[in-house]
């Protein structure tokens, strides 16, 4: 896959289909559970809805037009402080090891930055290895607990970066 053909933007409309199947392909993928994680989240169908709100933005990554990744910043759910949630980061076999995931970690985290957030959460999977060493690259330490109510109780995976 050549780089010259890979758009990372801001979703629209138009991707909400194309970005549910990349997720939920990513989660069976790595054999995470359906219930309790980002596959049963109701927003899944509607991300261009879900993040037009205030101090949200979701990005995917396409190659010639095809929806091959994507992640976003969104208030964390009854989170305390000034604090955001890394959401839905997931891309398909396709589009790793390119590069991807630490310019898409900077565009997020830019903009949650240029949001006024003071910290950014994110919560996964202890299996998830690459993902894990991508947040510690970026600032993220593990936390002992979880932080906020997001309602992915089968991750156990709690990591936070002050921005």
């Amino acid at each position: 896959m050549s780089n010259n053909n890979i758009v990372i933007r801001e979703i629209t409309l138009a991707d909400n289909v194309q970005i549910a199947k990349v997720i939920r392909d990513v989660l069976i993928e790595f054999g995470v559970p359906k219930v309790g994680t980002a596959y049963a989240d109701a927003s899944l169908d509607c991300m261009a809805e879900t993040y037009a709100k205030e101090k949200s933005v979701y990005f995917v990554v396409t190659n010639k037009g095809q929806v091959i990744g994507g992640a976003g910043i969104a208030p964390l759910d009854h989170g305390e402080g000034n604090i955001c949630e890394l959401q839905k980061m997931y891309f398909l076999p396709e589009a790793r090891g390119l590069g991807l995931g630490i310019e898409m970690m900077h565009k997020c985290l830019a903009k949650a930055k240029d949001f006024g957030y003071n910290s950014c959460y994110l919560e996964t999977m202890p299996y998830m290895d690459e993902a894990k060493k991508l947040y510690a690259k970026v600032g993220f330490e593990c936390l002992k607990k979880p932080m906020g109510n997001t309602g992915h109780y089968s991750c156990n995976v709690w990591m936070i970066k002050t921005l």
